[in-house]
């Protein structure tokens, strides 16, 4: 049974009542949120309580089984923090990333041993391979995903990524893909000879990388062989054109280095650390057939191989010590907190102290290890890591990591102790290492065989591990096999054994990269990697340095990566309603402003492929050499940007003026130097100007930090491939994507695929589809006018549209990208969904987000794809003088054939994150009362459409509220003889307790002890 209460983080009094009326109801296995967490979010602390609840009677029961056999030893159990805790006291969620974290333990001990502290853990094994930093000491994460779960427990930082031993090898009709499938166990890998598919280790083993006499289980080389045949088969009959079996072998290899390689980045770079100042410090059974490889792709200097490589997890647990964390949520400006700050750790201290006592330990042998503070930028939600050790050191350590990690300073900002942690531990068995005397030796091959490098065999020779003396050196190309891993020592590589059995690889003649001849098919996929990898590190810069609530909290922003003509090449994947938007937006500021090197251009403006004017766009171009490679951008939305109501988005404007702060394109830098003093002018001398311009200045100086990180990315592929390569790729993932979309219209018929939909004042959305000499013509023709109210979309929002539907309709795992609209002709009158900015200055904010999502449930009604969802985002905004809130609700999403609509999510052109409850009721003096799922209000059919949600907010002070939504009349259609969902549905509840109906676009003033009840649409039954 799992207990989470709102705000038992700050007052448990009531999860404790309920737990011991459970236990007294003779419930044996009880889970308390505020007993596993006592951190702010609702939500996360009660997926732990439920995960942790759920794996209770399981675990605890299998360690009661082995306690029982023990007689008096003490349990103890490892946890994903990687220390041990006793098992009397142990909770399940706290174990889910044990066997990683008992990996990174024994790393560190081998780093230890040979004198290593700063290393990368690099763990390879079968279906995945985790990755995780030390440097001196170990770097924790709080809040971890496992699965679909979020999970509040201290542990290691660890990236994990679907690329091992077992990922399958692939070739989809265009391009050769790894993973993130695997084999397993069962049937494992093609030369297990159980039937299973190409995999990294058939790769290996067809390149000579493995050697098949000191493998544990029997290979079958020729099942391998069986397997890549028909690759290269399927190869032939989609290109035409026969390849050479090395030459896809080692792209499969450099397909799984290069994602390898990103997950490293991601925990070293996006804290500020260069992988190259690291020790890359190989394990798990497929670590070393890879370690050169990936030291080469991160210029790492030196790999460190344990003897024990396949078996470091468990020698890590072995080694690990008995540790305990005690954590503080503390929400108060630093400057408030300094003076306090021993007492705050010594009670702490104290804290933790007793508990090791309780355990059984003595208060002598109990350490207090590391004092630990986070803090960030009041407003901000990331925050920085320091040590809190010395009070007099915190602000520097943060000034230091925040420039490190995010690249500027907010100098006037004042800064927040969100919260603390103790961690107190008992040291661990020190188990004995042998030491062996070095004496430099050159040993014995027992056997030379074939390895391919680079396209070429060369002879490699073979040594056994377990035949090699302290200092033994070995020059490449060779292949060390112990009895639980195989190491790879390419041409200008040295491998020694150290005097603790640890073999130290070092690179002793610097090799000119190797620009490998891979197949345009891997190349393909590579490139759509190292491309993505761009924008998905913009993205994760832009969330960390934000301090909108829409930004950090509900992921409302966008980060891409277009071609030197300003096409979308490339999107981390974030909200549809922009992307598709951002190329347009690129190409119409190209019109008004010639972007040179060291510009960043800044805009807003619907008629430069604006969305709406709280989605700013910062555009930056990239040159190499003078010569322009392609734009990076990002648009983020701000959650005040000015306007006639709070959160710029008034439910009745009629005019763009009304809806905030124009922003025609202009310079936010220009020519590297910045103009925040012109930009500031335009947020607060316009009609309408800014209620937050100290917040808009900060996000915006997040979002440059963001832009000048992709420069830099882009900058840095075209000098490792060449700028040349580099734009051929991007030219070649346009066509890709053109000839996906190709090969969906040759499957249409030569009919007139038509829709209608109707928006809840009568305004109409047409569309007709006509397939015409290979291509498809989609035709507005007969939609509205433009609309009095705010209810206009551009054709770029029109254009993100068709992207989204097109790529729905492909159903393939491809970059979103303006090559699908190669084959796509787009007849778009003036009107609602393309108003003529020369002529006038309509409002848009209805467009972006209402007429969109109708627009696509319209095309999707065409081509006869889905029921319609919700159709609306359902936005909810309020706010005075002091503040403005902004959210969108989800709702049910549309049924389709085989499969029923989801209940409760964001659909089609947004997927935000709703804020938590506590953030909620935190930051805002309003209370949310109801959030629940609104049974019933899918349609019904063969397969049933998802159901809406129940949203109620109670204000606590007076303000103003904005609410924009649609299907509040017109229901969401059903499709193929399923029902219709139910049309949405909000009220204003007076404080009195009357209850008034709301139309769909609302503005309302409200005092304290009023609600606003919302219930949003369902979506269409199928069937």
């Amino acid at each position: 049974m799992a207990i989470a209460l709102l705000h038992s983080y700050k007052n448990p009094t009531h999860e404790r009542i309920i737990k011991q009326a459970l236990l007294d109801a003779g419930f044996i296995y009880v889970t308390a949120s505020h007993e596993i967490s006592g951190q702010i979010k609702i939500l996360p602390r009660a997926e732990t309580a439920v995960a942790n609840a759920y794996l209770s009677p399981i675990i605890h029961s299998y360690i009661n089984r082995i306690q029982s056999k023990l007689e008096t030893a003490n349990l103890k159990i490892m946890t994903s923090a990687g220390g041990l805790v006793n098992a009397q006291q142990f909770f399940p969620k706290d174990s889910l990333l044990s066997g990683p974290a008992g990996g990174v333990v024994g790393a560190a001990v081998s780093g230890k041993y040979s004198g290593i502290d700063k290393l990368i853990a690099f763990d390879m094994g079968g279906t995945s391979t985790d990755v995780s930093l030390f440097n001196k000491t170990f770097s924790y994460r709080y809040e971890s995903k496992v699965g679909s779960v979020r999970i509040l427990s201290p542990s290691l930082e660890i990236e994990t990524i679907a690329a091992g031993g077992g990922s399958i090898c692939d070739f989809d009709g265009y391009k050769l893909t790894v993973g993130p499938h695997s084999a397993g166990a069962s049937p494992g890998p093609a030369c297990y000879g159980a039937g299973g598919s190409l995999t990294i280790t058939d790769v290996n083993l067809l390149l000579g990388r493995i050697a098949t006499n000191f493998f544990a289980v029997p290979l079958y080389r020729e099942h391998a062989a069986l397997a890549l045949q028909k690759i290269l088969d399927k190869i032939y009959q989609h290109t035409r054109k026969r390849v050479k079996s090395e030459q896809v072998l080692e792209s499969f290899l450099q397909i799984a280095n290069e994602k390898m390689a990103e997950a490293i980045r991601k925990v070293s770079v996006q804290h500020g650390h260069n992988p190259a100042d690291y020790t890359l410090l190989s394990f798990g059974g497929a670590g070393g057939q890879h370690a050169t490889a990936l030291a080469n792709l991160l210029d790492s200097k030196k790999i460190l191989i344990p003897y024990d490589a396949g078996l470091l997890s468990a020698y890590g647990i072995g080694h690990a010590d008995v540790t305990h964390f005690e954590e503080q949520l503390v929400l108060k400006p630093l400057q408030a907190v300094e003076q306090k700050w021993k007492q705050l750790f010594a009670r702490l201290q104290q804290a933790g102290i007793e508990k090791l006592q309780r355990d059984g330990y003595n208060k002598q042998e109990i350490i207090s290890h590391k004092q630990i503070a986070f803090l960030r930028f009041i407003g901000q939600e990331s925050c920085v890591e320091v040590d809190a050790n010395d009070a007099s050191k915190v602000l520097a350590q943060f000034k230091t990591k925040y420039k490190a990690i995010y690249g500027h300073w907010l100098p006037h900002r004042e800064i927040e102790v969100e919260s603390v942690r103790l961690v107190v531990l008992v040291k661990g068995y020190s188990l004995k290492v042998k030491q062996s005397r070095l004496r430099n030796n050159k040993p014995a091959a027992t056997h030379k065989q074939k390895m391919c490098v680079a396209g070429k065999w060369v002879n490699a020779n073979v040594y056994q591990w377990e035949a090699l003396r302290a200092g033994a050196r070995i020059v490449g190309p060779a292949l060390v096999v112990s009895q639980n891993s195989t190491s790879v020592v390419p041409g200008g590589w040295q491998f020694r054994l150290d005097k603790h059995n640890h073999a130290v690889l070092t690179q002793i003649k610097k090799q000119k990269p190797i620009q490998q001849s891979h197949t345009q098919e891997a190349a393909l996929e590579l490139f759509s990697n190292r491309f993505t990898a761009i924008a998905q590190e913009m993205g994760a810069l832009l969330q960390r340095t934000s301090f909108s609530v829409n930004v950090k909290e509900r992921l409302d922003f966008s980060c891409a990566l277009m071609d030197s003509d300003g096409y979308l090449i490339v999107n981390a994947p974030h909200i549809p309603v922009h992307l598709g938007s951002m190329g347009v937006c690129v190409r119409e500021v190209l019109k008004k402003i010639p972007i040179r090197e060291g510009d960043v251009i800044i805009t807003n403006h619907p008629a430069f492929g604006g969305s709406h004017l709280p989605d700013i766009t910062l555009i930056k171009a990239v040159y190499v050499n003078k010569k322009r490679v392609g734009f990076v951008a990002n648009r983020a939305h701000h959650a005040e940007v000015g306007g006639s109501k709070p959160g710029s988005m008034p439910a009745h404007a009629t005019t763009l003026a009304e809806e905030g702060v124009i922003i025609a394109p202009t310079w936010l830098v220009k020519r590297g130097q910045p103009q925040w003093n012109a930009v500031k002018k335009l947020f607060t001398e316009a009609a309408f100007p800014t209620r937050s311009i100290d917040e808009n200045l900060a996000d915006l100086n997040g979002a440059l930090a963001s832009v000048n990180a992709g420069e830099l990315l882009l900058k840095q592929l075209c000098e490792a491939h060449s700028t040349n390569i580099v734009l051929a790729q991007m030219q070649a993932l346009k066509l890709y994507a053109a000839q996906q979309v190709g090969e969906k219209i040759k499957l249409l018929s030569n009919n007139v695929y038509s829709a209608t939909e109707q928006l809840d004042d009568g305004a109409k959305l047409c569309v007709q589809l006509t397939p015409k000499n290979k291509k498809l013509v989609i035709d507005f023709s007969g939609s509205a006018d433009v609309h009095p109210g705010n209810l206009n979309a551009t054709h770029a929002i029109v254009q993100s549209v068709i992207l989204y539907v097109l790529r729905v309709w492909i159903n393939k795992p491809i970059a979103m990208n303006e090559g699908l609209m190669q084959p796509i002709q787009v007849i778009l009158p003036h009107g609602m969904l393309h108003p003529d900015f020369t002529k006038t200055q309509p409002a848009v904010v209805g467009g972006n987000t209402e007429v969109s999502q109708r627009l696509t449930d319209t095309l999707l009604k065409a081509l006869q794809l889905a029921a319609c969802s919700q159709g609306t985002m359902n936005n909810f905004l309020f706010g005075n003088a002091r503040f403005g809130f902004y959210e969108t609700i989800c709702g049910g999403s549309g049924a389709v054939a085989g499969f029923a609509g989801a209940d409760a999510v964001h659909t089609h052109m947004t997927n935000t994150r709703i804020t938590d409850a506590e953030i909620l009721e935190h930051r805002y003096p309003v209370l949310l009362t109801r959030f629940e799922i609104r049974k019933n209000s899918g349609g019904k059919g063969r397969w049933r459409g998802g159901d809406g949600v129940i949203r109620e907010v109670k204000f606590n002070e007076k303000m103003e509220v904005n609410l924009l939504t649609q299907h509040r009349i017109e229901k969401p259609y059903g499709m193929a003889g399923g029902k219709p969902g139910k049309r949405g549905e909000q009220y204003l509840i007076l404080s009195t307790g009357e209850k008034i109906e709301l139309t769909g676009l609302a503005t309302i003033e409200v005092n304290t002890g009023d609600s606003v009840l919302i219930e949003t649409p369902g979506g269409g039954g199928f069937g």
